[in-house]
């Protein structure tokens, strides 16, 4: 069976590794990004450039747009130059987080122009994407999955979450509330036990050992905090707008997230005070501030 060609709205950090990824699988993959630089890196490694996103539909039979917030998928998807205004591909697939309210909007405008939406937000983070073991959450028609799941398998784990094309950004704004709250209150932990005068590399392997263990204890805080790169990956500002629209959907379901407000805070006022480009894991720097102490492993102090 002839492999679909392949179209990749937004080719940053998440986009590129997933281009590369189709690449070396063999699918014919063009590329829009207001980044030349990004784009031109993948052209020379063998894909095709489209001076728009409309001109990029006419270049695949399935757009992935991988995109960093809900205002650009809207403009990518729907606007003046957007996937709608060309003709070709029929199948449209958001691995970005907008959001549910966003997902059924662009969801609408695509079905309109006669276009499957595909729900697919990710997880994983660019590690996930470099070596295609990304989560895949994936809200679309039974009928449709299918067709998607070779493509999506060349990116990582797929699962089929429901029917409606914005289940995916349900389940993907709950995944991420509970990740950076896990990191949040560990971040808190470390701090309060430095200042006590207990070794952080010694509470981590305890608490890696007992029910403390989360991902942010065997991963982003012996990487990334211990060490002090503070090199996730995951930029605050992005968190910050994940964690936005889980309270969005919270309020709009009248269900209260007490714990998770307190993390919104937390990450916004890390936002504001290091900027929204700050790494994910700078969450701890604002604690330690306040504490007086700093988080690191040995030889980094």
């Amino acid at each position: 069976m002839t492999q679909p060609r392949i179209g990749i709205a937004g080719v940053g950090r998440m986009g590129t590794p997933m281009a590369r990824r189709l690449l070396d699988a063999g699918y014919e993959v063009s590329v829009f990004d207001v980044n030349a630089d990004a784009v031109q890196a993948l052209v020379d490694a063998g894909a095709s450039s489209a001076a728009t996103p409309a001109r990029l539909r006419g270049m695949a039979d399935i757009v992935l747009m991988s995109l960093p917030m809900p205002a650009i998928v809207r403009d990518v998807a729907l606007g003046e130059n957007g996937i709608v205004k060309g003709s070709g591909a029929s199948i449209v697939v958001d691995l970005s987080t907008t959001g549910p309210s966003v997902a059924r909007e662009v969801a609408a405008g695509f079905q309109a122009a006669g276009i499957i939406p595909v729900d697919c937000p990710v997880s994983g983070g660019v590690g996930g994407a470099e070596k295609g073991t990304l989560a895949m959450m994936v809200g679309c028609a039974s009928s449709v999955y299918p067709e998607v799941l070779p493509v999506l398998e060349t990116l990582g784990k797929p699962t089929h979450i429901g029917e409606e094309p914005w289940m995916g950004q349900m389940l993907k704004v709950l995944n991420n509330i509970i990740s950076v709250a896990s990191l949040a209150i560990a971040s808190e932990a470390l701090v309060l036990g430095t200042k006590a005068g207990l070794d952080p590399e010694v509470m981590m392997d305890v608490i890696n050992g007992g029910t403390g263990r989360t991902n942010a204890t065997t991963d982003k805080i012996p990487k990334f905090v211990l060490t002090r790169s503070f090199d996730f990956g995951f930029a605050i500002g992005l968190s910050a707008k994940d964690l936005r629209l889980c309270i969005e959907e919270s309020e709009a379901h009248g269900v209260p997230m007490v714990v998770g407000s307190a993390v919104k805070q937390l990450v916004n006022i890390t936002k504001g005070r290091l900027g929204p480009d700050a790494d994910l894991t700078e969450i701890i720097r604002p604690i330690e501030e306040w504490a007086g102490v700093e988080v690191a492993g040995k030889g980094q102090v």
